[in-house]
């Protein structure tokens, strides 16, 4: 009973992950300018947590060795968000969505390279492939896909990968998801504040669309996503959570195509189904060698 619903957890967290186009590509046709975006995704985010966090009486007081390295998580978390959002403007949702999901290969690689884990022959059969995947998705029938959102996506693969080490530090390991959620959300929202007031300057919204937007951006593609991928953890395990993750692109492509109307031909499915498979044999290959590493 816990496995099934840890599994509808997941799907509701890798499907929720996979809106954040959805609710962030119509504030962006509407003039919204992206720190604006992101400061109030921030901000509504950080209300939302803390309500969650006082209903279920968590402790949010932190160390400030543990407020040091919250600020560099928040600072990692605004750079993935505006390099994804930047991405929208050249290329489509969902390819970007696509190669964002190479992030679990680059961890594995950034382990290897940091922290000396052996490098397996799945791992470099499945890097071999995901550059394939990433190529098919890169051309389309007009040609190669913009470079500038190319290099945006490819940038976020590397900050989330960061952010999702970072996250295995002695330190953040002791709190729980929900804190952590909370001040990542909060140093964002300082951080996205003192850009958007430097640069495009703080977009009010006044719109009723641009706020059921920006609430579905705050409460689907944040919140929500967020606990029910500490529950799937909790009720299903990493390895069920990291898997039942590949709907979040095949979700992102869904939107893109039939929402937005965003062309998909065969180099993308192909490109599509070819990442989604070099990251299943990472998760997987890391499945065995912990299980090995137990018996």
């Amino acid at each position: 009973m816990n496995k099934t619903k840890g599994i509808v957890f997941a799907l509701i967290s890798s499907g929720t992950f996979g809106l954040i186009a959805f609710f962030s590509i119509p504030l962006m046709k509407a003039g919204m300018q992206a720190p604006s975006i992101l400061l109030f995704r921030c901000i509504l985010s950080v209300l939302m947590i803390g309500a969650v966090c006082l209903i279920r009486k968590k402790d949010i007081k932190i160390s400030p060795k543990a407020a040091v390295q919250l600020l560099f998580l928040g600072l990692l978390y605004t750079m993935t968000a505006m390099g994804l959002l930047y991405a929208y403007n050249y290329i489509s949702s969902g390819v970007v969505t696509t190669i964002h999901f190479l992030y679990p290969i680059s961890v594995a690689c950034m382990m290897i390279i940091f922290f000396k884990e052996k490098l397996s022959r799945n791992l470099l059969f499945a890097a071999l492939l995901s550059l394939l995947g990433v190529g098919l998705l890169s051309w389309n029938d007009e040609g190669f896909i913009n470079t500038r959102g190319l290099l945006a996506v490819l940038m976020i693969v590397f900050t989330y990968s960061i952010y999702i080490v970072w996250l295995n530090s002695p330190e953040i390991k002791k709190l729980e998801s929900e804190v952590v959620t909370f001040y990542v959300m909060l140093f964002g929202g300082f951080i996205f504040a003192v850009l958007a007031y430097s640069t495009t300057g703080i977009q009010l919204v006044t719109d009723v669309p641009s706020i059921l937007n920006l609430l579905g951006l705050s409460l689907f593609a944040t919140v929500i996503s967020n606990l029910t991928l500490v529950l799937a953890v909790k009720y299903a395990g990493s390895t069920i959570t990291s898997i039942l993750g590949s709907l979040e692109p095949v979700v992102a492509t869904v939107v893109g195509v039939f929402h937005f109307g965003e062309p998909f031909g065969w180099n993308s499915l192909f490109g599509l189904l070819i990442i989604i498979g070099a990251v299943l044999l990472v998760v997987l290959t890391g499945k065995k060698k912990q299980n090995i590493q137990v018996n």
